[in-house]
């Protein structure tokens, strides 16, 4: 199923999710972050959109996979967090 959601971060930016996801197994198909914020380095986004496939549509698993990505590719946002990109992404499956 595809879905988008517009989600405005508390105190941050706008934020843009498409995305494509199984309906039976709740896992992301493909996933397309857009919006407002700035991310460092500036592969961040395609980076966070390749490990989010296979994810399931959980907010502990989404949060937890978001997290280490940051970790390790030591990204950094502006106007931006890992509570707001799943936030975002769990509106698209409301």
């Amino acid at each position: 199923m595809q879905s988008k959601s517009v989600y405005k971060i508390p105190n941050g930016k706008l934020l843009k999710i498409f995305l494509d996801f199984n309906t039976e197994t709740r896992l992301i198909n493909s996933i397309n972050i857009t919006g407002d914020f700035f991310a460092y380095p500036e592969e961040s986004i395609e980076i966070m959109e390749k490990k989010l496939k296979d994810t399931m549509l959980v907010k502990e698993e989404l949060l937890k996979k978001i997290n280490a990505v940051i970790k390790k590719h030591n990204i950094e946002f502006i106007g931006l967090d890992a509570e707001g990109i799943v936030e975002a992404i769990l509106r698209c499956v409301k």
